[in-house]
């Protein structure tokens, strides 16, 4: 039963990360800060993280939804295990390209740390 709670928070992690997502134009000034790039860039800006949220979405509805077969079938595990790693590829990389100057750097790094962990101990918890 631990390992549906762990999904579960996962889920709702995912959700947290896809709010967070729909707020980049606001927050970043996307509508004024992507005219200072190519269209060519800022269109795959746009893209990339629209098609993130979708990510974040469907991965959530997977937690919700398919919480058993996620960590009672050999498919689910390999999906748990990359959804892992999408995590902990992002962690790396919030010391490769962001500083830890502010206690939101540090907040959001610690986001990658559970998602990392939310999506794998299932997995190593049979």
């Amino acid at each position: 039963m631990i390992n549906e709670y762990l999904l579960y928070a996962a889920g709702a992690l995912n959700i947290v990360v896809a709010v967070f997502h729909l707020l980049f134009w606001k927050l970043f000034h996307w509508k004024t800060e992507l005219k200072k790039i190519s269209s060519l860039n800022s269109a795959v800006m746009q893209v990339m993280n629209l098609r993130l949220i979708y990510l974040f979405l469907l991965t959530a509805f997977l937690c919700f939804f398919y919480t058993r077969d996620l960590v009672e079938t050999r498919v689910g595990n390999a999906m748990l295990i990359g959804f892992s790693f999408l995590w902990l590829g992002r962690l790396v990389e919030q010391f490769i390209f962001f500083k830890l100057n502010h206690w939101i750097g540090y907040a959001v790094t610690f986001l990658f740390i559970a998602g990392t962990v939310l999506f794998a101990l299932p997995v190593f918890m049979k």
